[in-house]
């Protein structure tokens, strides 16, 4: 079992987002007998999918809903699985701007570089 402040670091987020989640219903910890949180190793897992689905710009009011479906049980499977696909096909067209961003990028760069050569060139 992981403190708070543990688990703050090991994933790379404060303890307040992690008690903005709680309070969020998005992890539950369990609690010692002084009512301190501790995380267990599916905590953290679970954890690292959020952050992940919020690198993602997921919402969190959907990681909000696929916590809550997770904890109704497996009726809640077909849902849980299109929230996902929905997510994934997301993170397809932010792949393709990144792809063209990238891409013209590039492009500016190589022509400042040429720019700044020919003036280099000029100059000497």
């Amino acid at each position: 079992m992981h403190t708070i402040g543990e688990v703050a670091q090991l994933l790379g987020i404060s303890t307040h987002t992690l008690r903005y989640y709680e309070k969020e219903k998005i992890i539950f910890p369990d609690r010692d007998e002084n009512g301190d949180r501790r995380y267990n190793d599916s905590h953290i897992q679970w954890l690292q999918f959020v952050i992940k689905l919020k690198e993602t710009q997921m919402p969190l009011s959907k990681i909000n809903n696929y916590a809550s479906l997770f904890l109704e049980g497996d009726h809640t499977t077909l849902d849980r699985l299109r929230l996902l696909e929905e997510h994934k096909q997301s993170i397809k067209v932010q792949i393709r701007t990144l792809t063209d961003v990238d891409a013209m990028l590039e492009r500016k760069i190589i022509a400042y570089k040429g720019y700044i050569s020919k003036r280099d060139e000029s100059e000497g």
